[in-house]
């Protein structure tokens, strides 16, 4: 696990860049990687926070499933499919798709498109 500090409170505090980028799958996405921020190893109890980089050209395939995901676009440009609507998003945007519906990703600028991700943990 990267090294984030917990506190007395149970707060943990860490720094982007000490999370390990890892290449999201060629199966689910092209030029496209994630950091687990939180919720990967464990330590937190119910949501995971994801920061996604899509280079690029980048685009996430369509898919969905059982929860839903909130979204903050940090920088760039780029379009989310959410079921049959195409939105075009940057910096500032935020959405929320809910669970069970289709939807993907593009970056057709010349930046990499940058975005938080939160989902709920799965409960085993």
């Amino acid at each position: 696990m990267a090294k984030l500090v917990p506190g007395p409170s149970g707060e943990i505090v860490g720094y982007y860049e000490v999370v390990d980028e890892e290449p999201v799958s060629e199966d689910m996405a092209t030029k496209t990687s994630i950091r687990w921020l939180l919720g990967k190893h464990g330590e937190v109890p119910n949501f995971a926070m994801r920061l996604f980089r899509v280079e690029p050209g980048g685009h996430i395939k369509a898919h969905k499933h059982p929860w839903e995901h909130e979204i903050f676009i940090l920088e760039g440009v780029g379009e989310v499919r959410i079921a049959s609507r195409i939105y075009r998003v940057s910096k500032g945007f935020f959405l929320y798709i809910p669970p069970n519906i289709e939807h993907e990703y593009w970056n057709k600028s010349n930046k990499d498109l940058l975005f938080l991700c939160m989902i709920p943990l799965q409960k085993k």
